[in-house]
């Protein structure tokens, strides 16, 4: 049974979760593989949204730093959580504040703050 992406994730079961997970990426293989390139990216973005609601926000700590799974080499300085977004700055970047999902976070936290890179 395929879940409807109509539900809230923040409602959904773990195993809920995990089905629309694996139904959302099946879906972006079968775009990529067509070459529909924006319908890709935007259910490749719902994935990590779901597998956001599996995470623990907790396990992210404002102040901290942590690597962004999508662009290698990037770090993310978190200033707060609201729900599953963290909330902060790119180092190396405009010092413009912006939300990611948690699970665009990569969980070996880099303590500190890296000299802002």
């Amino acid at each position: 049974m395929i879940v409807s992406t109509e539900n809230r994730y923040s409602t959904m079961s773990r195993h809920e979760l995990n089905q629309e997970i694996a139904a959302l990426k099946e879906k972006a293989r079968k775009a990529e593989q067509l070459g529909y390139v924006n319908e890709f990216a935007v259910l490749e973005r719902k994935a990590v949204m779901a597998q956001s609601y599996l995470l623990d926000p907790k396990q992210y700590k404002p102040g901290n730093i942590y690597g962004i799974t999508t662009t290698p080499g990037s770090y993310f300085k978190i200033d707060y959580i609201n729900g599953v977004f963290a909330w902060g700055y790119r180092l190396k970047g405009e010092k413009q504040l912006e939300a990611l999902p948690i699970a665009m976070l990569e969980n070996d936290t880099k303590g500190g703050d890296l000299s802002e890179q």
